[in-house]
Formats: structure tokens, sequence, C-alpha cells
């Protein structure tokens, strides 16, 4: 670091009591010259402070997510869609979570239909199941409901995939042990 930058460090340093890992974040910034202001707050930890750096060196809009209400996984998942150039806004809300917003993030890199699924009403698992049938171009309207669990999303979306009569099993008080039995019975009969 050249003096100015040493002196920036050292005033920003001096106002809170930062840790060991917030200040190597601050140093690296600037010593990219990047505007540290913008994350070196004790709000943030030194991993959300790194998910800002590296969305400044990208020059990308870190407003979106610098935010303390975001984990700095909920903060690499936005960056990682900023970087794509893909429609955040989607997904850069803090009640999701990271592996929801994984999952959101993934349909918009298929460019499928995201708001079939994305809603808190749904776990990341179960968002997973509906992005496949979608990916899969599989009508998931019959299974893209909270009160199915992501096992039995998974046996509904097989027996469409097969061709079977999934109206047998299409109904959420049937654990999805049940629904494979029935599955793998129908599949067998229709051989």
């Amino acid at each position: 670091m050249n003096q100015e930058q040493l002196d920036l460090y050292n005033e920003i340093i001096s106002k809170y009591n930062f840790d060991k890992g917030q200040k190597e974040q601050i140093k690296l910034g600037i010593e990219q010259n990047l505007n540290v202001l913008l994350y070196s707050k004790p709000e943030f930890n030194c991993y959300q402070m790194e998910q800002v750096r590296l969305g400044l060196e990208k020059d990308l809009d870190t407003s979106i997510y610098a935010k303390p209400e975001f984990s700095y996984e909920q903060m690499a998942e936005i960056r990682s869609g900023l970087n794509l150039n893909l429609d955040v806004s989607i997904y850069s809300k803090p009640y999701f979570n990271f592996a929801q917003m994984l999952q959101i993030k993934e349909g918009l890199i298929s460019k499928i239909d995201v708001s079939i699924y994305a809603t808190t009403e749904f776990d990341f698992l179960q968002m997973q199941r509906i992005r496949w049938g979608l990916e899969d171009k599989i009508d998931v309207s019959i299974y893209a409901k909270p009160e199915f669990n992501y096992q039995q999303m998974d046996q509904i979306r097989l027996g469409i995939e097969k061709g079977i009569d999934i109206i047998l099993y299409l109904n959420p008080g049937i654990t999805w042990m049940e629904m494979k039995r029935i599955r793998l019975e129908l599949e067998n009969n229709n051989e």
C-alpha cells in the first residue's frame, strides 16, 4: 500500500473494532482502489465484506446486495446472478435463503418460468423438483403444491415421465414411500 492508501486504511479501521478478517477485506479493497466505504461497516462480517469486494472488482451493482440482512451465502448467489446478467430482482429478497436463491437462479439460467416456484411456500428441495420438471417440459402444476414434500414430488414426476396414471397416488396424505410402491406396481402392470 502507498501512503495515501495506508492513511485511508488507518482512518477506517480506527473508527470501529474490526476483526482480523474484516481488516483484511478492507485492505484488499484499498489495494485495488475500490470504494471500501461501501462495505467497511461493523455490521458486515468478513465474509459479507468479501462478497461486496468481489462484486466491486467486477464492477457489479453491489447496492442490490450490500445489505446486512443478507448472509454472505445469499450475497454470493446474488453476485453470481449479476455476473451472469440475470434479473436478480426476482430472488434478491432476504426472505429467500441462499439455497432457494440458487434454485431460482438455476431456473433463470435455464430460461424457465421461475414464478411457478419463486415463493417461500416451497423449500429449496421442492423448488429443485419443480425446476427439474420445468426443464424436462413436464406439466408441474400437478405437483407444484406446497402440501407435497420433495420426495412426493419426485414420485409424481417419475410417474408422469413413465406415462402412468398418477391419480391413484396424487394425495399429499400418502407417504412418498407408499407413492413409490404404487408407482412401481403401476409401472410393472404397464409392461
